[in-house]
């Protein structure tokens, strides 16, 4: 595990400083932060403004917005003498030391990306619950969670250059050694609990190495081997102040910065800082998946945001959750939960063959291309055909007097396979076109009556005239269950014999649905 762990380079931090040290391994002096580490730190708080839920972020708690207007937008100074003060009083296992590299941190998080850290501050109580557990599961010092304000500003989606990703900002390989599944359906670095474990059980394994916090937390940004290079380059030494110089440029202001994140997250309301109240629910629920579902069945059916959704689910990149795979977990709204469970049916079947045609499945390569197969333009016309529910090759080559397999070939159709709503190309003989051109308007009784065949009326709606019926007109989200409810007596099989539908997903915004009056 040891040797493995030298090997493992977390992320490489966007901080670091410059500074002087006495032989007490304390800082007496500092310079300021270059450009460079500066930008990388404004950017990384930046980023937060990209999430959805924090643009729709409320400017203010309202639980704290009865403060003196006068005195909230001032931005509060403090002697030295203060900061020490404050940072003894808070309990932690990590030494909080204070020095003026600690001071020009404090100052970047309290003065100039203000903003930013209110936002920040708003997450945290989504985020740092789910945390604190977790923590004492591992029994890992609570303060550590700290380090993802360091690490991401609480961003599941942050990148770094170093190709670091998530909160906890996991390399690839340290990633896949903790647990963490990484493909190209889920990126478990992403999600929040599951990486969160993961970095549990790597600071713990750090800390069997240096038995030292601070160093753990060192190494966590730049690798166990860096540390212990730095540790032998300065005659042995293991405390963070005396290794300082000999560690990465990088990561020399990522112990200050975290000292100064933990200040921050308890004296915020002393320099009149006040949490933004992000959209996200902080009553949430996980369904577990045993499907291939994708997140806008979920989004149009429940009526949820889409953005929403995937601000909840991080890990799916294409916002597909493979269950067909293994059980994957959906996090949803506390409030959405059993609208999930009771309408699960539907939300499978909403629009599947759109996001998982069957189809796609098995393929053979196509023998020929319409590109090169279409008839001569001189002579033939193109006309266009939207396959209806319940048509059919052998139908549609019969309406058009043409063939079955010049059908498959123009339109690059394997077997008979063609699916509601599929637009096919139909080439016609120009001294025919006017006789077709009508066609795709027509009824289907029409079309079999134009092809010589007389369709019988069902014999369910032979005594049933239109004042029978009543219709409904097909609505975004809507499903035939939630139509079925708008009826009294009315189920959605009833629905699908009365208007022909074959399956439950096979409807689309627009559709006129036809329901039976009942006594």
């Amino acid at each position: 595990m040891r040797f493995f762990l030298l090997l493992l380079c977390s992320s490489y931090t966007l901080l670091s400083v410059s500074q002087s040290v006495d032989t007490l391994g304390r800082a007496t002096a500092i310079h300021t932060m270059d450009d460079r580490l500066e930008t990388n730190l404004d950017k990384n708080l930046d980023s937060l403004l990209h999430l959805w839920y924090v643009g729709h972020a409320q400017e203010r708690n309202e639980n704290l917005t009865n403060i003196d207007a006068d005195t909230s937008n001032l931005i509060p100074e403090f002697s030295d003498s203060v900061y020490i003060d404050r940072l003894s009083k808070i309990p932690s296992l990590v030494d909080l030391t204070y020095n003026q590299i600690v001071k020009r941190y404090i100052e970047v998080y309290s003065q100039k990306r203000r903003d930013q850290v209110e936002a920040m501050l708003g997450l945290t109580h989504y985020y740092f619950p789910v945390f604190d557990a977790i923590f004492d599961y591992h029994n890992v010092p609570n303060e550590l969670k700290y380090m993802s304000i360091i690490e991401s500003a609480l961003n599941p989606r942050a990148y770094s250059r170093a190709r670091a990703v998530g909160i906890w900002q996991f390399m690839y390989g340290t990633g896949k050694f903790y647990g963490l599944t990484i493909n190209s359906y889920v990126d478990e670095r992403r999600d929040p609990i599951k990486a969160t474990h993961a970095a549990c059980r790597f600071v713990k394994d750090l800390y069997e190495i240096y038995g030292d916090w601070t160093l753990v937390i060192a190494a966590y940004n730049c690798g166990p081997g860096n540390v212990n290079k730095a540790i032998r380059r300065s005659g042995g030494k293991r405390n963070y102040w005396d290794i300082y110089y000999f560690l990465p440029r990088e990561t020399r202001g990522h112990v200050p910065a975290f000292i100064a994140a933990v200040y921050i997250m308890h004296y915020y309301i002393e320099h009149n800082l006040y949490p933004k109240q992000v959209s996200l629910p902080i009553p949430s629920d996980t369904i577990m998946i045993n499907d291939e579902l994708h997140l806008e069945q979920v989004a149009d059916v429940l009526q949820i945001p889409i953005e929403k959704l995937r601000d909840m689910n991080p890990q799916y990149r294409l916002d597909i959750v493979p269950g067909h795979q293994q059980p994957y977990a959906l996090r949803l709204p506390l409030d959405k939960s059993m609208a999930f469970i009771d309408l699960q049916d539907s939300i499978f079947a909403y629009r599947d063959s759109v996001y998982f045609n069957p189809d796609d499945a098995i393929q053979a390569p196509k023998v020929a291309s319409y590109s090169y197969d279409a008839p001569p333009s001189d002579k033939y016309d193109l006309l266009h055909y939207t396959v209806k529910s319940g048509d059919n090759l052998g139908f549609i080559a019969d309406w058009y007097d043409v063939g079955v397999s010049d059908l498959r070939r123009w339109n690059n159709i394997y077997r008979n396979l063609i699916r509601s709503g599929q637009r096919l190309k139909i080439y016609i003989h120009k001294s025919k076109v006017d006789k077709y051109r009508d066609i795709n308007d027509m009824t289907f009784a029409e079309k079999q009556k134009m092809a010589g065949v007389i369709v019988e009326p069902k014999p369910v709606e032979s005594n049933l005239s239109d004042g029978e019926f009543t219709y409904y007109t097909v609505k975004r989200g809507d499903t035939l269950w939630d139509i079925a409810k708008l009826y009294p007596g009315v189920t959605d099989t009833d629905i699908m014999q009365w208007n022909d539908i074959r399956s439950a997903g096979n409807i689309r915004p627009g559709d006129r649905i036809k329901i039976k009056k009942l006594e």
